[in-house]
């Protein structure tokens, strides 16, 4: 049985056995062909070398890592499969290394835009010639987005806070996180302040009086949904100059974070404040203090340039 037999054989065995869609057949089959078409005596004969040889020219195009080892896996049920029906003695992929897939770093702001994106939340949030409904949006963003900053909170922790964290008017409130898991979290004066100004607002709508959260809405749950404040954060960052695009409730964490560490905070302690169960979830923002290292030495080593 050649290659080509071979391939056609394993096919008929994921879409009789595995139930494989026609589209992920068609894909196979596009992948199984390419890599049998780079090899002398074709796919089905390949030693471990043959495959490779042909997944390095595959990295050498370009492919993404992703690509990489979709190709892999393909190849790897293809193997598996000839060793189970007897047709190969081997699985010449068994000592293969899956591609790494680098994890992406996430998106974040400067501290410039920050800065541009609170300054303008303040400037609306003081603008009293808006009409009532306005200003109340305006003081309410103004809470949110500094509370964000000041606390990084994911955004879920943020919308459902109590009220009884402004009524408190503390430096440090309790947050439930995922979990069920408790953690303190600090809250900077700026933050205090504009929520101090939303709760005095808020006072002033009846309809929420009794709400038991800070930031009540009419809605299913209570409080204000999330869709609401990304749509209303994406607008404040367009009237700041700021592109829409790159800011949402995420990215401000993201920014919480990585200012910190960029200002010399400890891992650990930005793991904390995040709410990370695992140190590793926080080490996307390793690079972070790459940098850090780097302008340290630079800065301060008698030997650098």
């Amino acid at each position: 049985m050649n290659s080509a037999a071979r391939i056609e054989a394993f096919l008929e065995m994921m879409s009789a056995e595995r139930g494989a869609a026609k589209n992920t057949l068609d894909s196979y089959r596009r992948d199984l062909e390419d890599a049998s078409g780079e090899m002398t005596g074709g796919l089905a004969e390949a030693g471990t070398s043959d495959i490779r040889a042909y997944l390095d020219g595959v990295a050498a195009q370009g492919f993404a890592a992703t690509s990489q080892a979709r190709k892999l896996s393909v190849l790897r049920q293809f193997f598996k499969f000839l060793y189970a029906e007897g047709l190969r003695a081997d699985d010449p992929t068994g000592t293969l290394d899956s591609p790494k897939r680098g994890r992406p770093l996430p998106k974040t702001m400067s501290e410039a835009e920050t800065g541009r994106l609170l300054d303008r939340a303040a400037a609306e949030a003081a603008d009293t010639s808006s009409g009532k409904a306005e200003q109340a949006a305006a003081l309410r963003l103004h809470a949110l987005v500094e509370v964000l900053y000041a606390t990084g909170l994911r955004v879920s922790e943020l919308v459902s806070l109590p009220v009884t964290v402004a009524l408190r008017d503390e430096r440090f409130f309790v947050v439930r996180g995922k979990g069920d898991k408790e953690r303190m979290v600090p809250l900077s004066g700026k933050a205090r302040e504009a929520m101090q100004a939303w709760l005095a607002e808020r006072r002033n709508l009846p309809a929420f009086a009794e709400s038991p959260f800070l930031f009540p809405a009419a809605s299913g749950t209570g409080f204000l949904a999330r869709q609401v404040f990304a749509r209303d954060l994406k607008g404040l960052a367009a009237r700041a100059g700021i592109s829409a695009a790159k800011v949402s409730p995420h990215v401000l964490r993201h920014a919480f974070a990585s200012h910190l560490l960029q200002n010399g905070a400890d891992l650990r302690a930005v793991q904390h404040l995040l709410g990370h169960a695992d140190i590793s979830t926080t080490q996307i923002y390793t690079h972070v203090l790459e940098e850090r290292l780097v302008r340290l030495v630079n800065d301060h080593h008698p030997l650098a340039d």
